[in-house]
């Protein structure tokens, strides 16, 4: 393409304003465009080409009078003079050996300044130039893309050849970059698992709730709005995913199939064991079975077509409905008994057993879709731990009364020390137990343990749910084998559909 468009080129032939020094260097000719990117050039772009053409006429121009000084200075009056007598005898040298009819040769080739200046300050061996650069405001909104490497090369030239001149652009160029570093940097975008409670925990320091939720209900709070927020962009898929429930059963493991509605339709139907003690109306209606496994399975029975998406929110409406109450109700209504079949809980420990099965089960939904689920936070962790550790004297009792246990070593006075096993448990929320060995009425002490065992706190929790085996769990053991083996054994038994 020739004209004032490519720079003052014009094929091999130098343009009408070059002087004669400058036409016959070879060009070398920059890439072209595709056809189909080229654009009717604006108004803009050929008055800033005729400008640009102009401004190299004048220094073609200015190159001229360089030759032809007009007043030296008097501090280069040696230079020039000895430049002078060098000029005079290579000019007379070449008027002695000039060959008659021979053409006349062309003046000396410029000094390369000179000729930088004949090209418009370009070196004319360089790349080839891209063509006048955009408006301020067209490079301003470059800065974005160039930040994110997608420019073109042009704009690219463009854009860091101004940066090089406008300071307020520079600071820009570099907060963009900065920016860019961070967004390529890969990051989990679900909130954090904590995040509510954070929240929460500091809008009560700065105002107290007027209706608070108790301390004991917290928890079972926390558990079921973290298991909301994992289902709430479920599709029918998730919804139908098959996963297992397991639990101890006596000596051996079992398991039971279900799909993640099944299992919200499980959580929902326990949790009206709750519902009904505080006087709230009970999910699967009246008559109802009290216990917590046959509730699940009378529930599994009615459900025909199985559940699916639709009982998140019957359960979440059942959960708020829970927190509500057990709000208003004020402090007496913690040791209200809560009836489990075979055993009754006060509810204060019911809402925590709650939160614990909602958590469990929460971990079961996220491994059948393959998805993250932390533990919960470390108070709400070690209030389950405590309440499992009250549990074990009396499951052992129960065990031992089965003959799956053996037998107590001495009778104890209720209320008085008695053999005992220390369990430690470490990490968040962890702590240590004495755990009495014979009579659910004893008192474990440091001073009569016989038996150490350590665990992790989420292990001794999956111990607890039946996930893992007694076998499995004990990390570290000393002391009585016996003693050891029983609590761990009674641990398991807890765990239920």
């Amino acid at each position: 393409m020739n004209g004032p468009l490519d720079g003052g080129r014009n094929g091999d032939r130098g343009g009408a304003d070059e002087p004669d020094g400058v036409r016959g260097i070879p060009r070398i000719p920059g890439q072209r465009a595709a056809a189909d990117d080229l654009d009717p050039p604006s108004t803009d772009v050929l008055r800033r080409a005729v400008e640009a053409n102009a401004r190299a006429a004048r220094a073609a121009e200015h190159s001229r009078e360089r030759e032809e000084p007009d007043e030296p200075d008097a501090t280069d009056e040696a230079d020039e003079a000895g430049t002078a007598d060098k000029t005079a005898g290579v000019d007379s040298g070449a008027d002695a050996n000039t060959v008659p009819g021979a053409p006349p040769e062309p003046a000396h080739p410029p000094e390369p300044a000179g000729e930088r200046e004949m090209t418009g300050g370009r070196d004319p061996y360089g790349p080839e130039p891209v063509g006048p650069p955009p408006s301020h405001s067209v490079l301003k909104s470059l800065l974005g893309a160039w930040a994110l490497a997608a420019c073109s090369p042009e704009e690219t030239t463009h854009v860091e050849n101004h940066l090089t001149e406008c300071a307020p652009c520079a600071d820009e160029a570099l907060k963009l970059r900065d920016a860019v570093g961070l967004l390529q940097a890969d990051r989990n975008l679900d909130l954090p698992p904590l995040l509510r409670s954070r929240v929460l925990e500091n809008c009560l320091g700065r105002r107290a709730a007027r209706i608070p939720v108790p301390s004991w209900a917290t928890p079972y709070d926390a558990e079921t709005a973290r298991l909301d927020a994992l289902l709430r962009d479920f599709g029918d898929a998730e919804w139908h995913a098959p996963l297992q429930l397991k639990w101890f059963e006596k000596e051996e493991p079992a398991a039971r199939r279900a799909t993640v509605a099944g299992v919200i339709g499980h959580l929902m139907t326990v949790d009206g064991l709750v519902a009904s003690a505080l006087g709230l109306d009970d999910p699967l209606g009246e008559p109802a079975p009290q216990s917590p496994t046959d509730r699940t399975e009378a529930f599994w029975r009615r459900a025909h077509p199985p559940p699916t998406r639709t009982i998140r929110e019957p359960w979440r409406d059942q959960s708020h409905t829970l927190i509500r109450t057990v709000s208003f109700a004020g402090r007496g209504v913690a040791e209200l008994s809560v009836p489990y079949g075979e055993f009754a809980l006060p509810l204060r420990d019911a809402m925590i057993d709650r939160a614990f099965e909602c958590w469990i089960h929460g971990v079961d939904i996220a491994e059948a879709v393959d998805y993250p689920y932390p533990a919960p936070s470390g108070p709400h962790l070690h209030e389950m731990i405590d309440l499992a550790a009250q549990l074990i004297p009396s499951a052992l009792a129960a065990r031992r009364r089965a003959g799956l246990a053996s037998a107590a070593h001495q009778l104890v006075v209720p209320g008085s020390p008695g053999r005992s096993l220390h369990l430690e448990v470490e990490g968040p929320g962890g702590g240590n137990w004495y755990i009495a060995l014979d009579s659910p009425a004893a008192v474990g002490t440091a001073e009569r343990a016989v038996a150490q065992v350590a665990l992790d706190g989420v292990e001794f929790c999956q111990l607890v749910a039946g996930h893992i085996s007694p076998e499995e769990a004990a990390a570290g053991q000393d002391g009585d084998r016996e003693a050891i083996r029983d609590v761990l054994f009674a641990a398991a038994s807890l765990s239920r559909l």
